[in-house]
């Protein structure tokens, strides 16, 4: 009900099919890619075994169904996507025309297949993705990503579809790119680790579902999951059942869109000096239960909405539950006792090729999950709530297909079957879970272990009379059922254990130790589980195949829980900090504000600041002294208009923001040895990249440019950015140490200086003067002289080269001032007075709403506040005369 998107189920991923054209001027490809790995290749499925391109397993499929070997160069994605440390895989065309790295050249022998053929460049991946059927971490990349150009008049139109291995859905998208890619780059974020598939090729969507193409008319993405899904079936040897795959397509319109760099510079995901520190904005706001609700999160925080309406629900659930505190604790008690959904639907419908052991007590152990996740749905829909957004998630979860799914598990599954902590105690789960008397083998086999159990703990017990030790019965996953014996015992004797005991390892409290019989009885146990698990296996492959068709009810659980556990998140933080509803109208106004990030990292609040940015004042200067503030400040405000978009409530008295679709921000003052780029020309990237996405509805935060080059061209290249700033309406904070900037609300109306105040201490013994740092902003430029000296100063820079360069700078001053003209002339005071009243009327206008006898107060007082200003500004300029 939140977030409306095109849903569907399709038919099984081996009915799809991706025929290509043959090649011949157009010199079209199933699949061409390179790998960036840096390590030679690896085969899927084996990681971290180094061998040749095509393994014979390859080669010997690739014959098979036509296709050519083929391998090339490795190269770098780092310009895009170094900060978050993805691997990827890139076509060799698509990143010479985007600008990237070169890269190497086709084998000749690839330019010219036969024609009857389809000639084909397989894609390498350095990670295996093989899924998992069982709910668990597992190494390596986890989401396939394949990505699709258009040609000709459709170039720039990308198709993307991604599959995450743990997650059965898979997302589509398509939508409209420059040669940067930086949409590609900004929702490739949102996957995590990854193996990307950059694709040229003409899938034929022929063999689609009917209902694929009823509902999404898109062709490009729609050739990137045909090719995705022929991958996964032949190179990852992955196959999921029938009508079990969730398709989802969603667009990036309705969403903020944050480039990697903002995201790395505004500390959204990784801590900029340390990667595994919390200290983010993740951090601060990552209260939730659930993995799916912490990759709710993540993904929200890297794309948050655009939309009013939807993110106005959210903000009123946040307020019910701050309001209503047995809503909130009942909400949280429930979701905290959900597994992750996402990777145990994923494991459900996945069908192993090879019934193994390891499948079997994999599915065994998913069905009891998927037990105790039903037997939740119904205590998280008894909550009582009050706002619409809740309400459609309580009636979403009265679907009678939950209902169905669990008592048709209730027929063959005992009620007391459900999941617990620890490996013996869900090893005695998963051998009891299905009832007696559905199979009479079955029944015998668990007999058989639990004699063999009570053996072992009789035989245990015979050895601790016999040698008069205090030895009892453990186990481990990894050992199976061992002897153990605390050492802080007064009955242990100070001679050597028995001869009997074998493999002993002490640790600081027991020993720990077997016995020859003790691993038979061992291998007995192990002989009868596997006895155990392949017979409920069948009973359970049965009960499966029974309600694989209301398992897609699983899907709108799953969301549910996501989000209910990011919107608690969101209320947790509000109970750690004050913080504020935000509102959304025309104007970025906060009051009191202060950082997020630092106020977890600080042992006190951090000082907090107004801002105010409207249309009549779009454009903010803000200088001060080094370390005064103005780069936290600056990331303040971008932080609290992301926690505002996501639904969050912000750290501020009060706060208004302006919808903005982009977020960009130059910050970083480090160079980037990978693609041989200075300060400056990393910074001049930087600033081009903005000048030709920005539009009126950015935010665009900029700290220090052309302090890389020579001061005379960095106030020059600063003067040309501002000016082409100015004729955009986009909301702009610029903080910079060149004064001279300062002077561009003289010829500017819309432009506001501020500047962080400092105060002066009395002299030091050694006759220096300190500063503190008040960290407050107030209306005007700084009046700060020689700050950067008073810095040298504090680091013990020799005495004779600070006066050196205090008497350079008084010489350069003097000669600044002889050529500058009054700063602003009684005329250019009197436009800029009424150019703001002209924009306060418009604003009052848009969004007041005020009564009528409330509203002419107002304006009343605009009028005699502008004819006091007026008269002021005469008699100033008569005495002038």
């Amino acid at each position: 009900p939140e977030e409306p998107a095109t849903s569907f189920t399709g038919q099984n991923p081996p009915l799809i099919t991706c025929s290509c054209r043959p090649h011949h001027s157009r010199r079209y490809s199933w699949a061409r890619s390179l790998s960036l790995e840096r390590s030679p290749s690896r085969v899927p499925g084996t990681p971290g075994t180094a061998v040749h391109r095509h393994s014979p397993w390859q080669a010997y499929v690739m014959q098979k169904r036509g296709f050519h070997s083929y391998s090339g160069d490795k190269s770098s994605f780092a310009e895009h996507v170094s900060a978050l440390n993805f691997t990827s895989v890139a076509s060799s065309s698509s990143a010479r025309e985007s600008g990237f790295a070169p890269l190497g050249k086709t084998p000749s022998a690839f330019g010219k297949p036969p024609r009857s053929g389809c000639g084909s460049r397989t894609p390498q991946v350095a990670y295996s993705a093989t899924p998992s059927s069982a709910v668990s971490g597992q190494a390596g990349a986890s989401v396939l990503v394949a990505i699709v150009e258009g040609r000709g008049l459709a170039r720039g139109e990308i198709g993307m579809a991604s599959l995450d291995v743990r997650s059965p859905q898979i997302l589509l998208s398509q939508f409209p790119d420059n040669t940067t890619y930086t949409k590609v780059s900004s929702l490739t974020c949102l996957l995590g680790t990854f193996c990307l598939l950059f694709m040229e090729l003409s899938g034929d969507t022929r063999f689609l579902f009917s209902t694929v193409l009823a509902s999404i008319q898109k062709y490009y993405c729609l050739a990137a999951v045909a090719a995705l899904l022929k991958y996964l079936e032949f190179l990852q040897n992955a196959v999921y059942a029938p009508k079990s795959l969730k398709v989802l397509f969603q667009g990036s319109e309705k969403t903020l869109m944050i480039d990697s760099s903002s995201a790395q510079s505004l500390e959204l995901l990784v801590n900029a000096q340390d990667c595994r520190s919390q200290h983010t904005l993740f951090g601060v706001l990552n209260h939730t239960k659930t993995p799916g609700g912490s990759r709710r999160l993540r993904s929200n925080l890297l794309e948050p909405l655009t939309d009013v309406g939807t993110i106005n629900m959210r903000l009123d659930c946040v307020e019910e539950l701050l309001r209503d505190e047995e809503l909130f604790f009942g909400l949280q008690s429930v979701i905290s006792r959900f597994l992750d959904t996402e990777q145990l639907l994923s494991a459900l419908v996945q069908i192993p090729k090879q019934d193994t052991v390891k499948a079997s007590e994999s599915k065994i152990t998913n069905l009891i999950y998927l037990k105790h996740t039903l037997e939740l749905v119904e205590p998280l829909k008894v909550t009582k709530c009050r706002t619409p957004l809740f309400k459609a998630y309580r009636d979403s979860l009265g679907d009678s297909r939950f209902g169905t799914i669990l008592e048709r598990i209730g027929t063959v599954i005992n009620d007391d079957a459900r999941y617990l902590r620890g490996c013996l105690n869900m090893r005695t789960q998963k051998c009891y879970a299905v009832k007696s008397n559905i199979n009479e083998f079955l029944d015998i086999a668990r007999r058989t272990y639990t004699e063999i159990v009570d053996d072992i703990a009789g035989m245990i017990a015979q050895l601790a009379e016999k040698y008069s030790l205090p030895l009892k019965t453990s186990f481990s996953s990894a050992r199976g059922f061992f002897i153990q014996m605390n050492t802080d015992c007064s009955l242990l004797p100070r001679a050597p254990l028995p001869s009997e005991f074998i493999k002993i390892t002490k640790t600081k409290s027991t020993y720990s130790f077997t016995s020859a019989d003790l691993i038979k009885m061992n291998e007995r146990c192990q002989e009868s589980l596997r006895e155990i698990y392949h017979m409920t296996y069948m009973v359970v492959c049965q009960l499966l195949s029974e309600v694989y068709e209301h398992i897609h009810c699983l899907y709108k659980l799953s969301d549910v829980v996501s989000m209910v556990d990011m919107l608690l998140a969101f209320a947790h933080a509000c109970t750690l900090s004050d913080y504020v509803r935000p509102e959304f109208t025309d104007t970025l106004a906060v009051k009191q504000g202060w950082h997020p990030i630092l106020e977890k990292i600080s042992a006190e609040r951090p000082v907090a600041n107004d801002t105010y940015i409207a249309e009549g004042s779009n454009f903010v200067l803000v200088t001060g002294p080094n370390m005064s503030g103005k780069s936290t400040y600056l990331k303040q405000i971008a932080l609290c208009q992301i926690m505002a978009q996501i639904g969050s409530f912000v750290p501020a008295q009060y706060s208004s923001f302006r919808i903005t679709e982009q977020i960009f921000t130059r910050i970083s003052t480090d160079d980037d040895m990978e693609s041989n780029a200075s300060t400056f020309m990393k910074e001049m990237k930087e600033i081009a990249y903005i000048l030709h996405n920005a539009n009126d509805r950015s935010l665009i935060l900029i700290d220090e440019l052309g302090r890389g080059t020579s001061t005379e061209e960095g106030i020059g290249i600063c003067f040309a950015v501002c000016e082409y700033l100015l004729g955009l309406k986009a909301f702009t904070l610029f903080a910079t140490h060149f004064l001279e900037l300062c002077q561009l609300d003289v010829f500017f109306p819309n432009v506001e200086n501020l500047h962080f105040e400092v105060e002066h201490a009395s002299r030091s013994p050694r006759g220096r003067e300190a500063i503190t740092y008040t960290y407050r902003l107030a209306k005007g430029h700084t009046e700060e002289k020689n700050y950067g000296i008073q810095a040298a100063e504090a680091s013990s820079l020799p005495q004779s080269i600070i006066s050196e360069a205090k008497a350079i700078r008084a010489q350069v001053t003097r000669q600044m001032l002889e050529r500058q003209n009054q700063n602003s002339s009684p005329e250019t005071t009197r436009r800029r007075a009424v150019y703001r009243l002209a924009t306060r009327l418009l604003q009052t206008a848009r969004n007041s709403q005020l009564d009528a006898e409330s509203l002419r107060l107002y304006l009343k007082g605009l009028k005699i506040s502008f004819e006091a200003d007026e008269s002021l500004r005469e008699k100033t300029s008569e005495a002038l005369i």
